[in-house]
């Protein structure tokens, strides 16, 4: 070949060299832009990212032509291929935001990725003109936002498991792994740092990620120490090519989504290029980020990091990009969990506490919830087959009353571990705070305590026994009561049940129940009735029985009507007739032929089930 041709065809690539060398990392401030209509195919830049520390590099970029529609009507994306480090790394989950430049004019974000599969590090790049646009929206809500709830199947809606969420949960593991399609372009995934988690924790919650986008990878310290106040230096903060970080959860455990600056104008700042979650408004705690390592992969190539101090917080996520602001604070929800190993003598040998902070949003709040005690259960060295959990609690909210929780769980026949089991129970009654349709709840803290104790603590009603069925109004009458536990002699109760004085003659019967026969029916009539508010959610909460009671109630043959939060026995005819004109159907009235007056409760440490109805005459 003759030495002047080959001369000659490498001197744009070392003139672009000389320029990419002589370049300094972007820095905050305004920026002269390019429009994408004047984007041509063969055009070269540079991009700017992180591969290690915090510092970005620059990334040659090659411009292959743009994709008309590729997202959707008049949403075009920028063709371009990557060198320098990225040959070797491929376009990484973490790049999503790098800022590309031509000429010293800002392109745009690298955002997507071509194919899974593909060796060559080719990458979508989103106009900056289009994530400029993020800031023209204020409170609007995207209809597509991944959220965990939305990102199941339906036929979760159908499992027979405790806990929308977890029977969500179970359903999107069944759903499979490998999507039907691979489009062949797409969003370059979030890496989600969790560290202080378990990998028994990240591969059950796997399937949800999976489907909202999101690798999930263990990290190190990542938020462990993050105080949620801007940190003194946010003013210097989050330039262009930098790493940036959205935290979910931090303290003990941590859970960061990282991707890179696009765009920062000395307050507001653009990153990702496409969706986070898609959130539309949100207040997220953003920090920045130090990034380890980047995993080159054709398949699967990530960015590995930690965040490390927070400087402002997340206010809109959207279609083409994330937006937050410099120095604004964002509300969190601090945790506690406290765990005491139980050994045989009931002492407690062994406690552990575990302090974390928990992101606010009315769809990702309560999965946290769910997730972060899952993992805190999930990591206990006592663990054991036959454990049962004794959970207890208090949710402190500003102007309403403190949630108080209690339940008790024991291994069953289902094949889903009892820590999931619980894990969904405690995610539901986030659930039903944060969905109301009134307003938005403010939790000013989170505390509970899970005992474990070291065997199955199971027990079934079996039968009840009095002297005599027919009894006289007013009187009291002694009842033994007896339950079967697992692998144990049976449990023999006196009691002692007083028949009241006006009640009318006939029969009648005194059941002997669990709490989920005594909750029934306030759940359906909680089901139908659309618009509580806060109060009225949370006395529904309050009044649930614990599952490790035995219940003793009084059944006359008169019916009992369910209204939000209120019982109603043995309505007169004319009081229903107001109340059946007054409601809506957003308002049910839910009735039951009986009424059950709750005479008192027997406490057991065990979980309590079954029931057994005792038929009295009164004479």
């Amino acid at each position: 070949m003759n030495p002047r041709l080959a001369i000659a065809a490498l001197a744009p690539l070392a003139v672009f060299i000389a320029r990419a060398d002589d370049l300094h990392p972007p820095k905050a401030g305004k920026v002269e832009i390019m429009r994408l209509q004047d984007v041509r195919p063969g055009m070269r830049g540079v991009a700017w990212t992180v591969f290690q520390g915090t510092e970005p590099e620059p990334v040659p970029i090659e411009i292959i032509g743009t994709w008309k529609g590729q997202l959707g009507p008049r949403q075009d994306v920028i063709l371009a291929k990557m060198g320098g480090k990225a040959e070797r790394t491929n376009v990484a989950a973490g790049m999503s935001g790098s800022p590309v430049y031509i000429g010293g004019k800002l392109v745009g974000a690298v955002a997507l990725r071509f194919s899974v599969f593909s060796p060559d590090a080719i990458c979508g790049i989103t106009p900056i003109e289009r994530m400029l646009e993020i800031e023209d929206f204020d409170q609007s809500r995207p209809s597509d936002a991944r959220t965990p709830d939305r990102a199941a199947s339906q036929r979760a809606d159908a499992a027979a498991i405790p806990g929308e969420l977890l029977g969500k949960l179970a359903a999107a593991g069944a759903s499979g792994s490998l999507p039907d399609r691979v489009p062949v372009m797409t969003p370059i995934d979030t890496p989600l740092v969790l560290s202080g988690f378990s990998q028994a924790s990240i591969d059950a919650f796997q399937p949800l990620f999976q489907q909202m986008g999101i690798v999930a990878v263990q990290g190190g310290s990542s938020a462990s120490q993050l105080s949620m106040k801007p940190s003194g230096d946010w003013r210097h903060a989050l330039n262009p090519g930098e790493a940036v970080s959205g935290i979910l959860v931090s303290g003990d455990m941590s859970a960061t989504g990282m991707g890179t600056v696009t765009y920062n104008d000395g307050k507001k700042v653009l990153a990702f290029g496409h969706q986070f979650f898609d959130l539309g408004p949100l207040d997220m705690p953003m920090a920045k980020s130090d990034i380890l390592m980047v995993l080159s992969s054709s398949f699967q190539p990530t960015k590995f990091g930690n965040a490390t101090e927070v400087v402002g917080a997340l206010h809109q996520d959207r279609y083409s990009g994330i937006l937050g602001e410099l120095g604004a604070e964002a509300p969190s929800i601090p945790v506690t969990v406290k765990l005491r190993s139980h050994g045989a003598n009931g002492q407690v040998f062994k406690q552990k506490d575990l302090h974390f902070s928990v992101f606010v949003h009315q769809k990702w709040t309560p999965f946290l919830m769910m997730l972060t005690l899952f993992n805190s259960l999930q990591q206990m060295n006592e663990y054991a087959d036959e454990m049962t959990y004794r959970m207890s609690g208090d949710v402190r909210l500003e102007g309403a009353p403190d949630v108080k929780v209690s339940t008790m769980l024991a291994p069953g026949e289902m094949p889903v571990p009892p820590p999931m089991v619980l894990a969904g129970w405690w995610g539901d009654k986030f659930n039903r705070l944060f969905l109301n349709p009134v307003n938005t709840p403010k939790l000013k803290a989170v505390d509970v305590a899970v005992d474990l104790l070291l065997e199955r603590r199971v027990a079934t009603i079996e039968n009840a026994w009095t002297p005599s069925t027919e009894v006289e109004a007013g009187s009291e009458i002694p009842i033994k009561v007896f339950l079967r536990p697992y692998r144990g002699e049976r449990i023999e109760r006196d009691v002692t049940v007083k028949i009241p004085a006006g009640m009318p003659r006939g029969d009648h019967r005194i059941v002997f129940s669990d709490a989920e026969t005594m909750n029934r029916m306030q759940h359906a009539a909680a089901a139908e009735n659309r618009y509580m508010d806060i109060p009225e959610t949370v006395s529904l909460l309050n009044q649930e029985r614990g599952n490790n009671q035995l219940y003793v109630s009084l059944v006359e043959g008169r019916p009992t009507f369910y209204s939000d939060d209120k019982t109603l026995p043995a309505l007169p005819a004319s009081i229903l007739n107001v109340l059946q004109t007054e409601h809506t159907t957003s308002r049910a009235l839910i009735g039951s032929p009986e009424s059950a007056q709750e005479q008192f409760a027997i406490p057991f440490d065990q979980v309590v089930s079954g029931s057994y109805s005792l038929k009295i005459t009164v004479k």
